[in-house]
């Protein structure tokens, strides 16, 4: 199969650079000027790459690893081979992340696809939109009226930026977005099939059928938000649904109308969060946690995957299970069950021996 490098590297570094990202001093006796001339998996790693290490699991790759030098944590310091420099940082993943970003910057976010400069051939831009400098839209992809976006930012192929809608500087629209009703800060990140300002799920229920319930409110996206795949942010009913600055946000993920998700929280894949909930500053929530509708989870507080959160969370509570509780709580539970199941399993083999 032909190879074919999507992401081609920008920039080599050598030891000095790498130690001055990391905020460490090289070990005695290195050359600063060495040259990596990329970055790779411990597996794989040659001599002239950069590779990272902070998970026990990989202890014995690490060993044999023939990379040229590690970024790695003081846990692991010792398992490092001689032929490695170890660079030992407690933010070796971090650094890595840091390292990768200057070499390939392309894949820090979606590109044109077109290889657009301004506003391609087939794209349909209302002539009463306001676009800065710099702003690059692909074939297919629609502008409304008085629509506004800021310098730098991309609008993908077939994407559709809807009426008044505002959008911030350097932000990156994937293919196939689409954005309404909403007001976008800068270097915000929306990946293929989001869709944001669509109504929220509002209906009176009766006797006589379900009321549809005109939802006029907005979605606040604040700055260096990133939001993955497929995921879809609801328009307010009356208020607003606001998702703070510096929030990440995985692919398939479903939040609803009036929902307020402060700044820095993570929101991993297929998470549901109903409306009128609240998620304070630096939340976590794992895969698929169910959140019901007009809860608080409270600042730093971290949900373990697949978990359904009823009610109000702590700040800084660490929760799990159906429903979320406590984590010591949840686990003393997990395990008297398995004494039981045990114990029972135990009674029926001696009465069947009997």
């Amino acid at each position: 199969m032909t190879e074919s490098n999507f992401f081609p590297q920008s920039q080599t570094l050598n030891l000095r650079q790498v130690a001055e990202m990391a905020q460490i001093k090289l070990p005695d006796g290195i050359d600063g000027e060495f040259l990596l001339k990329g970055v790779a998996p411990l597996e794989s790693a040659g001599p002239s790459d950069l590779a990272y290490m902070d998970n026990p699991a990989y202890v014995g790759v690490l060993s044999a690893s023939r990379a040229g030098a590690c970024l790695v944590t003081p846990r692991f310091a010792s398992k490092v081979p001689a032929h490695t420099v170890a660079l030992v940082t407690p933010l070796a993943y971090r650094v890595f992340a840091q390292v990768m970003a200057r070499m390939f910057p392309t894949a820090m976010r979606p590109e044109s696809s077109f290889a657009a400069t301004g506003v391609s051939p087939g794209s349909f831009v209302h002539p009463s939109a306001r676009l800065e400098y710099g702003v690059k839209v692909d074939p297919g992809a629609v502008v409304g009226p008085y629509a506004e976006i800021g310098a730098g930012t991309i609008v993908g192929a077939h994407t559709v930026v809807g009426p008044h809608v505002k959008i911030g500087r350097d932000c990156s629209l994937a293919p196939h977005v689409t954005v309404s009703n909403a007001f976008i800060g800068n270097r915000v990140i929306l990946h293929p099939g989001v869709r944001i300002g669509q109504d929220g799920f509002g209906f009176a229920m009766g006797p006589q059928g379900h009321l549809k319930v005109p939802q006029i409110g907005r979605v606040i996206i604040q700055d260096d938000v990133e939001i993955g795949a497929n995921t879809t942010v609801d328009r307010g009913a009356s208020r607003d649904t606001v998702i703070g600055e510096g929030t990440k946000i995985d692919n398939l993920v479903q939040i609803g109308h009036n929902v307020v998700i402060g700044r820095h929280c993570v929101i991993v894949a297929q998470v549901g969060i109903a409306g009128s909930s609240t998620l304070e500053d630096y939340v976590a929530l794992g895969g698929q946690v169910a959140v019901r509708g007009h809860v608080r989870v409270g600042m730093g507080a971290q949900i373990a995957a697949t978990s359904g959160v009823n009610g109000d969370v702590p700040a800084g509570a660490r929760w799990g299970g159906v429903p979320a509780r406590p984590v010591r709580e949840w686990f003393r539970e997990i395990t008297a069950l398995k004494k039981l199941a045990s114990k029972a399993d135990s009674d029926k083999d001696d009465g069947a021996s009997s």
